[in-house]
């Protein structure tokens, strides 16, 4: 593990640059400062997280953007909320956790992604900058050039920064995989 020291005017924030693994983490002062989110994306997680090799801090960031921010879950989780757990119907909110992320929700002639990770550990398969690409361009690399993602909206989330964009990558790469849950039909409503 390599560190390094920046200056930076009156105070210090070290670094850690992981350069074996690729990884970057929070600074000090980034972390400080996202500290409330950090501790509130660890409350919210409705999955037991891997932090096996990871940063805990990206990784709490990363679960409160996800799951207090971005609202990724109601595109990503099919059905969004466990039996008996759906708020929009007067019940106290319980995430499926046992479809997580995993997909499989219908839109038109599309299905949202599973972005739970590969056997690598890679979110939906892709690499960290292969994510921004998405999260930037709509354009998955591993598809044809030229098509783009047509429903979810990469326009808004690609002006995320690269540090959140970061700790979503990290989050993702920190919750179990799953496979697709089964979706209601058009029209009814999700168990």
């Amino acid at each position: 593990m390599k560190r390094r020291v920046l200056m930076a005017g009156m105070g210090v924030a070290v670094v850690l640059a992981l350069a074996s693994s690729g990884r970057t983490v929070l600074s000090h002062d980034q972390q400080e400062g996202d500290e409330s989110r950090i501790q509130k994306g660890f409350e919210i997680s409705p999955v037991k997280l891997n932090f096996h090799r990871r940063n805990r801090a990206w990784v709490g960031l990363g679960s409160y953007i996800v799951n207090a921010q971005g609202a990724c879950i109601d595109c990503h989780t099919c059905p969004t909320y466990a039996h008996g757990g759906n708020p929009y119907a007067g019940q106290k909110t319980l995430v499926n956790s046992a479809n997580y992320l995993a997909g499989g929700v219908p839109f038109g002639p599309f299905t949202s992604a599973n972005l739970t990770p590969d056997a690598d550990g890679k979110p939906f398969g892709l690499t960290f900058d292969g994510f921004k690409q998405v999260m930037h361009t709509g354009h998955n690399p591993a598809d044809p050039p030229g098509e783009i993602v047509q429903v979810m909206p990469w326009p808004i989330y690609g002006n995320m920064t690269d540090h959140d964009l970061r700790a979503v990558y990290e989050f993702l790469r920190s919750i179990p995989q799953a496979q697709p849950g089964s979706c209601a039909g058009p029209g009814e409503p999700a168990p």
